[in-house]
């Protein structure tokens, strides 16, 4: 599958978010780029004809997975091309002119906030205020042009919007990564994402309520030596009790092996689905050389 230059790639938040500084890095700055509010309009923006393509968040190495992601993931029947993994740099961002002595107020995501509480206990008259996104708290106290008034946020929202960073990484760890899919409507592969071969597989199904059911659902890869890399459980909607589990492999779709255990894996399971066959994203140590 081959992706134009001029592509349009939806995700969740304002132009500057750290979803689209991962779409630009995965595809490069000739894609089109599609900010959607919510989660939900993301990952409508195909069937509503706005996007060829989604980048979601999945996962942070700190705060865990994305639920609202994994769920849509399933219930929109998308597939996964690629994946992409960005190192996650918190500023502290004022508007022209502005300083970080005049602050008073730090606006940005929740989760954005939460991971910088070092620099909020060294600096305790700042009050926080939770917002809907990181690059939108950006463009808003830029458009106030408001001394008091600051966003933390990535650099490249401070670029967008015409803000000034006065503190660079805030972040309490520097291990902190998140991984984003782009995801397609159909199956396929990105000329853009990777020139490597696919080993790395997803997939969800869910099981009966019976003994021993994620054990005999799990043993296929076991037996035959398949590295399960990440195990997930979510609930299903509209049916109490009953979960989803999704699965990433270190391995291909395409291996004989796979196929095989796919097969009798299908036999012990409800609902089969291979979400994607892709080349794995450079691991935390790649990204950081």
């Amino acid at each position: 599958m081959k992706i134009p230059e001029n592509a349009r790639v939806a995700f969740q938040g304002e132009r500057g978010a750290f979803s689209e500084e991962a779409a630009v890095k995965l595809l490069g700055e000739e894609i089109t780029l599609v900010p959607r509010p919510t989660f939900e309009a993301a990952f409508s923006a195909i069937s509503d004809g706005v996007a060829d393509f989604i980048l979601a968040p999945i996962e942070n190495s700190l705060a865990g997975s994305v639920h609202r992601s994994f769920d849509l993931l399933v219930e929109s029947r998308m597939n996964i091309l690629a994946e992409v993994i960005i190192p996650i740099a918190h500023n502290l961002i004022v508007a022209p002119g502005g300083s970080f002595e005049g602050v008073q107020v730090v606006e940005s995501h929740p989760v954005a906030l939460a991971q910088c509480e070092q620099f909020f206990a060294a600096n305790p008259k700042l009050k926080r205020i939770a917002t809907e996104d990181t690059a939108g708290s950006v463009r808003e106290i830029t458009r106030a042009k408001d001394p008091t008034r600051a966003a933390i946020a990535g650099s490249r929202a401070a670029r967008i919007y015409g803000g000034v960073i006065v503190r660079e990484h805030l972040e309490d760890n520097p291990e902190n990564y998140t991984r984003f899919l782009l995801l397609s409507a159909s199956p396929g592969r990105p000329r853009s994402s990777s020139q490597l071969e696919p080993d790395k597989l997803s997939l969800v199904f869910q099981l009966d309520h019976r003994p021993g059911a994620l054990y005999h659902a799990l043993e296929p890869f076991a037996r035959r030596n398949l590295n399960l890399m990440k195990i997930e459980s979510r609930p299903v909607h509209g049916r109490p009790w009953q979960y989803r589990f999704y699965l990433d492999l270190q391995t291909s779709q395409r291996e004989p092996e796979v196929r095989a255990a796919l097969q009798e894996l299908e036999k012990l399971v409800v609902d089969l689905r291979i979400l994607g066959s892709y080349p794995a994203a450079a691991t935390t140590e790649a990204v950081k050389s």
